[in-house]
């Protein structure tokens, strides 16, 4: 088994590197091989350009890309890590799944219909809100969240194991937070049993 983590956040002492952390710690012990993609420090691309037009319409991606997609198509699982800002993703991490996640590598139209290609491939979300659990059930944020995110991997074929959020992050107490990660550990050994 091998996992790909899809991390964004650029503040390196951020509760979201904390979970990175914890399941990079978690994998690592269970030497289950992965690869990180921190996306700040990789300073990808995020920018739709024409090049990526005209390659794509030539059944070719940019290097960058094609780098990115080699990780995915390595793994069984990928692990996406990220914020929610003005309750979407992170623009880097939209960028990067509108350029890697492109037509052809993640999705085809075969015989008049589009076609996932990603499938037997997984997908683990973990999230952090600063809104608390009461106002995002009230208002059926996480509800919408859910179906435009994991709409996304869906749609190229892959199953989300599971979509887990995180509330109030930055409000809450030190152990709080530690209890958040104990549940980040039971979440991965659900899917990651030790061997």
């Amino acid at each position: 088994m091998k996992a790909t983590i899809i991390y964004a956040h650029p503040n390196p002492k951020s509760f979201n590197h904390a979970i990175k952390d914890t399941v990079e710690n978690n994998l690592k012990r269970k030497d289950i091989t992965y690869t990180t993609r921190d996306l700040y420090k990789l300073n990808f691309e995020p920018v739709l350009k024409p090049e990526d037009f005209i390659a794509i319409q030539k059944g070719d991606y940019l290097p960058d890309v094609k780098q990115e997609q080699n990780h995915i198509k390595n793994s069984d699982t990928l692990i996406i890590i990220h914020p929610i800002w003005w309750y979407s993703m992170p623009a880097i991490l939209k960028g990067y799944i509108d350029r890697v996640f492109a037509k052809g590598f993640a999705y085809a139209q075969i015989n008049g219909q589009i076609k996932g290609l990603l499938e037997n491939k997984k997908v683990l979300i973990f999230n952090t809100l600063g809104e608390s659990k009461e106002v995002c059930e009230k208002n059926q944020i996480c509800q919408c969240i859910r179906k435009t995110i994991d709409s996304i991997f869906e749609f190229c074929g892959m199953e989300v194991l599971e979509h887990k959020f995180f509330f109030s992050v930055p409000y809450v107490t030190d152990s709080q937070r530690k209890e958040m990660l104990k549940e980040v550990e039971t979440i991965l050994d659900t899917y990651f049993p030790q061997k």
